[in-house]
């Protein structure tokens, strides 16, 4: 019999994330002999991990918090393109940060962004087009996040960022400035100097939200109903920010139907099962079967 592979989802913390149920699924679906697991690793493990993929046959895994960015210091090729992009360059290297990594059979890694994909097929679904947007957070997932935005989105545009570490906002705009001199990019010295109440778009893009007693980062008063809330936070459903946006009237979303897109282009990546309705459908029933439950 051969034997069987594995993927999983690399992080720390990481046993909240609800990828397992998704990708097995779909793994099941298809009869395809491999199982998804966690790899929960904490950063002094991560180098001896990396160095054993190939003798825990690990074929392919995805990559959450904090090791978005970290992780490309390990890759070897990066084949993601878009016609979009200028000078036809590589978009994972433009992003900054990977969430998708396929072990070749020569051992080597490819490094992937489905995040960006995602997101994009996401804002299209809900037929979103903002002109000024406020994010939250300057992480992996918020340089995918605005990379999408900037390449993807209408060019007139003003994109402001807030992260606690300054550093991080200020490495990002400056990044995407060169790649995108035609959108105004804002590093925010606070929430309020986001100008929310002016966006037609707010993005949480940072893991405040994900426990019981973190903290609501926005006032009430930044939001109204002209502003779509979008917390990728999907465990818990409902965060306090998402609560605030509904007591206020806004439209808002949380981060499942991104897990899902980008889950769904990761499965092609691991598989060569195209993201179709059909892989779409297994993994939003996985998904919905696994909210019910937490």
């Amino acid at each position: 019999m051969p034997t069987k592979a594995i993927y999983g989802v690399l992080g720390y913390p990481v046993k909240h994330s609800l990828s397992p149920l998704m990708h097995q699924a779909a793994l099941d679906h298809f009869h395809i002999n491999a199982e998804y697991k966690f790899f929960e690793k904490t950063p002094e493990e991560l180098d001896d991990f990396m160095a054993k993929l190939r003798e825990n046959n690990i074929r392919g895994f995805n990559v959450t918090i904090p090791y978005k960015e970290r992780i490309m210091q390990y890759i070897d090729d990066y084949k993601q393109r878009d016609a979009k992009y200028p000078d036809y360059r590589n978009v994972v290297q433009g992003i900054g940060a990977v969430n998708t990594v396929i072990v070749k059979d020569d051992g080597k890694l490819e490094g992937r962004n489905t995040d960006y994909d995602g997101f994009y097929k996401h804002l299209l679904a809900l037929r979103i087009k903002p002109g000024n947007v406020a994010v939250i957070g300057a992480g992996g997932a918020s340089r995918a996040i605005c990379f999408a935005l900037a390449l993807k989105a209408p060019s007139k545009k003003k994109v402001r960022v807030y992260d606690i570490d300054s550093n991080k906002s200020r490495d990002l705009m400056e990044n995407l400035k060169r790649f995108f001199p035609e959108i105004e990019f804002f590093v925010a010295k606070s929430i309020e100097d986001l100008q929310i109440e002016q966006s037609e778009l707010l993005v949480n893009a940072s893991p405040v939200g994900m426990k019981k007693d973190d903290p609501c980062l926005v006032e009430g008063s930044l939001l109204n109903k002209n502003v779509f809330v979008y917390d990728l936070i999907y465990n818990p459903p409902e965060t306090k920010l998402l609560q605030l946006a509904k007591a206020k009237g806004c439209r808002y979303v949380n981060g499942l139907e991104l897990l899902l897109y980008q889950g769904a282009s990761s499965f092609k990546h691991f598989t060569g099962k195209e993201a179709d309705l059909e892989i779409l459908k297994i993994m939003r029933k996985a998904l919905k079967e696994g909210v019910e439950k937490l």
